[in-house]
C-alpha cells in the first residue's frame, strides 16, 4: 500500500508540473517581462505555413512518472531478487511508455509566419496557433522582440 501511495504522489506531481506550462501565444507575457524595453518592427505577412510544435517538457515528466509507476508495479511481481528484476523491467517499460505519452501530449499546432519588414528585410517567426488571432497573407503585423523572445501580433 505504501508503494502505491508513492506512485500516486509521483503521478500527481508530474501532472501538476505539466499544468504550469506557459501560454505560448503572442499575447502572453511572464511577470519578469513587464517594464522592459522591446524592439518593435512592422511588416506584412507574405507566407503562412502550418507546423507541428513539440518539446514542451511533458515528455520528461511522462518518462519520470511512467518509470516510477512501472517500477512500483513491477516490484509487486515475485519475491527477493526476482522482485528487484521485475521492478527494473517495469521501470524501463513504464519510462518508455511515459515518454511516448508525453511526446503526444506536448505536440501543438503552430504557424511559421514569413514577414517582409518595412525595412525590406524578410524574417520568419514560429509561434503556436492562437484561435483568437488568425493571420492571413497580406496582413500588417507588429513584431515584438525582447531578448530571445519574438511575438507577432496583428497591427492596429
Amino acid at each position: 500500500m505504501k508503494k502505491f501511495t508513492v506512485a500516486s504522489l509521483c503521478l500527481v506531481a508530474a501532472l501538476g508540473v505539466s499544468g504550469c506550462a506557459q501560454n505560448p501565444y503572442g499575447n502572453a507575457y511572464d511577470v519578469g517581462e513587464a517594464r522592459t524595453i522591446q524592439n518593435v518592427l512592422t511588416g506584412t505577412i507574405t507566407k503562412l505555413d502550418a507546423v507541428t510544435m513539440s518539446g514542451g517538457g511533458e515528455s520528461t515528466i511522462g518518462t519520470i512518472a511512467g518509470g516510477a509507476v512501472g517500477a512500483i508495479l513491477g516490484s509487486k511481481i515475485g519475491g527477493g531478487s526476482g522482485s528487484d528484476i521485475a521492478a527494473i523491467g517495469g521501470g524501463l517499460a513504464g519510462a518508455a511508455l511515459g515518454n511516448k505519452a508525453g511526446d503526444a501530449i506536448s505536440q501543438r499546432n503552430g504557424v511559421n509566419i514569413v514577414i517582409k519588414l518595412d525595412s525590406g528585410r524578410t524574417i520568419a517567426v514560429v509561434q503556436e496557433v492562437d484561435p483568437n488571432m488568425i493571420f492571413r497573407v497580406g496582413q500588417r503585423v507588429d513584431i515584438y522582440q525582447q531578448g530571445s523572445t519574438t511575438r507577432v501580433v496583428p497591427a492596429n
